[in-house]
């Protein structure tokens, strides 16, 4: 992998994981389009980097927040920062049970299946919209509604269905606060990609030889800084109701995906 292509990689996995357009349908697009041999296969050492990475650039944009809530923990009382993280735990379960129990069958469905890709694009579009148009309150994040939202994290693991999308979405629908959903929907990712990076690591299927460390480490500083950016305005996005651009952005992708696939 050279650093042109790291470049390009790191922009799109930082962008990708806060924006509300599905990475993993836009790489199966990719694929479709150009052909599988075009577009490089990351290790999985880089694979790790870049999602590090986009953990790190959360937490440095929630650096307070996530300072407050140790903070508020360690006074181990019932308190509301306590009660928070006993929420993200909460909204870790159904990923964790997909991941740990239906890889296989998770993984038989980025194979190029284009229609799939585009209808969930369509339902990623839906979701946004409504989003969208929905009421702001003053409502936080509920431990039922935790688990609602972790329900469509874990259904967002499909091609096409955009996590962050997915997740602000239902917190939004199911009555919670834009910008207390936007923060929940980012910060309840973190243990879950350190999670997958832990798995990964303790596989023993990444090798360290042939690594081009120049590659890796340009790759990891444009997905932490496209990662800054995508977070910060993503959050600004959810405030200001702008969700309806990528909405009909993801339909008109959706629409092409599917007459693409019915064509071929």
């Amino acid at each position: 992998m050279d650093i042109i292509d790291s470049i390009i990689l790191g922009i799109i996995q930082g962008l990708t994981e806060f924006l509300p357009v599905s990475s993993s349908g836009h790489l199966e697009l990719g694929k479709a389009i150009l052909g599988d041999n075009s577009i490089p296969e990351e290790s999985l050492l880089f694979t790790v980097v870049l999602h590090f990475a986009t953990a790190l650039s959360t937490i440095v944009v929630f650096r307070k927040d996530i300072f407050n809530l140790f903070k508020g923990a360690l006074k181990l009382k019932w308190n509301e920062d306590l009660q928070f993280i006993f929420k993200i735990g909460i909204s870790m379960i159904p990923a964790v049970i997909v991941g740990l129990f239906f890889e296989e069958q998770l993984e038989a469905l980025f194979g190029g299946n284009i229609l799939l890709v585009g209808c969930m694009l369509i339902v990623t579009a839906a979701l946004l919209f409504f989003a969208d148009k929905a009421k702001n309150t003053n409502k936080k994040v509920s431990y039922i509604n935790a688990f609602f939202i972790g329900i469509s994290q874990a259904i967002a693991m499909l091609p096409g269905i955009s996590r962050s999308g997915a997740t602000i979405s239902t917190s939004v629908l199911l009555g919670n606060d834009k910008t207390k959903a936007a923060r929940f929907s980012f910060l309840m990712v973190v243990p879950l990609i350190f999670g997958k990076i832990a798995k990964d690591v303790l596989s023993g299927d990444i090798s360290m030889e042939s690594q081009n460390f120049t590659a890796l480490s340009i790759g990891f500083i444009a997905a932490f800084i496209a990662g800054l950016f995508a977070c910060t305005w993503m959050i600004a996005l959810v405030k200001k109701s702008k969700l309806t651009y990528f909405a009909i952005y993801c339909a008109i992708v959706g629409l092409i995906a599917i007459i693409f696939s019915l064509l071929n």
